[in-house]
C-alpha cells in the first residue's frame, strides 16, 4: 500500500491513507461510515489498486453491492488480480443475480486463485445455488477436500459451517447439528458463529463457550445447601 501511495503527492497520499485507515478502523462497528471514508479516498486516489480494492470491500461490507462490483472490477483492472472474484460474485448475489454468480464462478479466472480462494468461491457459488431453489446442488457444490478434512483452517471451517447452513435450511436438523459441531471443532479463529448455531439447534456447546453453571439449593430458611459438586 505505501508502494502505491507513493506515486500520490505527499498531500493526496497522506489524505488517502488517513481515510484507508479510518475506514479499516469502522468497518465491523459502522461499515456505512467505512464506505464514507473509503468513497473520499478514491477521490483523491482512484488510480490505485489497493485504494479501489479497500472501497470495494467497505462497500459490500456496507450492502451497496452495485459500487462494490464497481470498485472491485475497477481494483481488477488496476492490479491484474483475480482474488477479488468471491466478493465480487457475493455481490452478483446480493443484487438479486445467482445466474451471473455462477458464471464469475465457473469461469476461467477462478483457476487463477489460491485454494483459499477457490473454496471462498465455491461457498459463494453454492449459495447462489441455494437462491435459485437447487438445495441439492448447493450441497454438492460444497463437497471438496476442505469439507471432509478435520484440519483446523479457516477454509474447513467455513466451508463446513456452510454445509450446515444449507442442511439448516432444508430442515435437515440432525445432519445440520452434526456439521455445525464440525465447523465449530475446525473453527479455531471463531470465524463464524457455528457454536452459537449448534446450542440454537439444541446440540451441545463447546467447552469454554459457556460459564458452568453450579447450582445451589436453599433450605427452607433460605440458607445455602452445600452443592453437589
Amino acid at each position: 500500500m505505501r508502494e502505491q501511495l507513493r506515486t500520490l503527492s505527499r498531500e493526496a497520499a497522506e489524505t488517502v491513507a488517513q481515510h484507508l485507515v479510518m475506514s479499516a478502523r469502522l468497518i465491523d462497528e459502522d461499515p456505512g461510515a467505512a464506505w464514507a471514508h473509503a468513497r473520499t479516498a478514491v477521490g483523491r486516489g482512484g488510480r490505485l489498486a489497493v485504494v479501489r480494492e479497500a472501497a470495494g470491500i467497505a462497500a459490500y461490507r456496507a450492502g451497496e453491492y452495485g459500487e462494490a462490483l464497481a470498485q472491485l472490477r475497477a481494483a481488477r483492472r488496476l492490479s491484474g488480480s483475480e482474488a477479488y472474484l468471491p466478493i465480487m460474485a457475493d455481490c452478483e448475489r446480493g443484487l438479486g443475480r445467482p445466474e451471473r454468480a455462477l458464471a464469475l464462478a465457473g469461469g476461467p479466472e477462478a483457476a487463477a486463485l489460491d485454494r483459499a480462494g477457490q473454496v471462498e468461491l465455491r461457498i459463494v457459488a453454492a449459495g447462489a445455488r441455494s437462491d435459485l431453489g437447487q438445495q441439492d446442488a448447493a450441497l454438492v457444490t460444497l463437497q471438496c477436500p476442505e469439507l471432509a478434512s478435520s484440519a483446523h483452517t479457516s477454509a474447513s471451517a467455513r466451508v463446513k459451517f456452510a454445509y450446515a447452513d444449507l442442511l439448516a435450511a432444508a430442515g435437515r436438523e440432525d445432519e445440520a447439528r452434526s456439521w455445525f459441531a464440525r465447523a465449530a471443532d475446525a473453527d479455531v479463529a471463531d470465524e463464524t458463529d457455528a457454536a452459537a448455531r449448534l446450542v440454537a439447534l439444541g446440540g451441545a456447546p463447546r467447552p469454554g463457550d459457556v460459564d458452568e453453571v453450579v447450582w445451589i439449593d436453599l433450605d427452607d430458611q433460605g440458607s445455602a445447601q452445600q452443592p453437589d459438586r
